[in-house]
């Protein structure tokens, strides 16, 4: 492990480099820290708290995502809490929300400041897995002396961003460790899990946004994404994720005035694959209810009577 000086050395010496000679995302991080923010590597300070008043605020804010997201973030830190990992969920301000972590480790990570109401920004931080994620929008993994603050380095921290329906990134899902033997593989590894996991609780706060509509998964071309639309009873789209307003180019312009899904998602294959899951998802949904037309229409949350035209146009029989 290097010293405190050697890593507060070899910091500013990345820095203080011709900037077309530095061009990686961490070289660019640890630039903002210090030439933006203001930051030293050698600070020693612990992460500033905000008030009660500030974290009710904050918590208010995101209370609906917290909700939706509860059982998929203790399904998580079960997956890893025997790792000695901490699973953190912050605002975009780095302010962290959620903290949990084994009662055995919570004193350590009470001491790293990794606790609730805790502000891990990079303004605050420097180069951090909450921070950086949360500026630059994309999945981060963090390994020990890639922390801008020299204080930070014993850590690995894994962080991915959290999206809302429209886009908009809206919190920060964080892993982070202190193991010594934590290797910037397994970091790299816990890094796609915590990326999946974030993506997943995505999903579910569509799903749970249009709760009485029907939501249904459009062909793309990149397997990792998941383009989501929700259309009413009558097959209009009246909400699409992230990946679906990329995928198909939709808008909120599209959204305000509804047009049928069949208009959106037009090219043949694509067309082809969505018809294919969509009568899958009526045969299921026939299957679970013995072909009881009705009460399959109530599980999808159509009416009967569309229920029926979309069986006649899938060559659905009812029998």
């Amino acid at each position: 492990m290097a010293t405190t000086r050697s890593h507060a050395d070899y910091v500013r010496s990345i820095v203080e480099k011709d900037r077309s000679a530095t061009q990686s995302s961490l070289a660019a991080s640890w630039r903002r820290s210090m030439l933006h923010y203001g930051l030293t590597p050698e600070q020693k300070l612990r992460a500033e708290q905000v008030s009660s008043t500030e974290l009710g605020e904050a918590l208010g804010q995101l209370d609906f995502l917290m909700h939706v997201a509860r059982p998929t973030l203790e399904k998580l830190f079960q997956t890893v809490s025997q790792s000695g990992c901490c699973v953190v969920l912050s605002d975009m301000d780095g302010v962290i929300l959620n903290a949990h972590s084994q009662a055995g480790d919570d004193m350590m990570f009470n001491q790293w400041g990794l606790t609730k109401g805790a502000i891990w920004s990079e303004a605050n931080q420097g180069t951090n897995g909450i921070g950086t994620c949360a500026a630059e929008q994309r999945p981060v993994v963090i390994h020990r002396d890639q922390h801008f603050k020299s204080q930070n380095t014993m850590m690995s921290c894994m962080g991915a961003p959290v999206f809302d329906n429209e886009g908009k990134m809206i919190a920060v899902l964080d892993i982070s460790s202190c193991r010594n033997d934590m290797t910037s593989g397994i970091a790299h590894v816990f890094g796609k899990v915590v990326a999946d996991t974030a993506q997943r609780i995505e999903q579910d706060y569509f799903r749970a946004t249009y709760n009485d509509a029907r939501v249904i998964i459009a062909p793309t071309e990149d397997l990792n994404a998941t383009a989501l639309f929700a259309v009413d009873q009558d097959d209009l789209v009246i909400g699409a994720n992230r990946h679906a307003r990329r995928a198909f180019g939709v808008d909120q312009a599209m959204l305000a005035d509804p047009t049928p899904i069949s208009d959106i998602v037009q090219t043949g294959e694509a067309r082809t694959n969505l018809q294919s899951a969509e009568k899958s998802e009526f045969r299921r949904a026939l299957a679970r209810t013995k072909g009881n037309v009705s009460l399959a229409a109530k599980d999808l949350g159509i009416s009967r009577a569309t229920m029926y035209r979309r069986m006649q146009k899938l060559g659905i029989s009812s029998n």
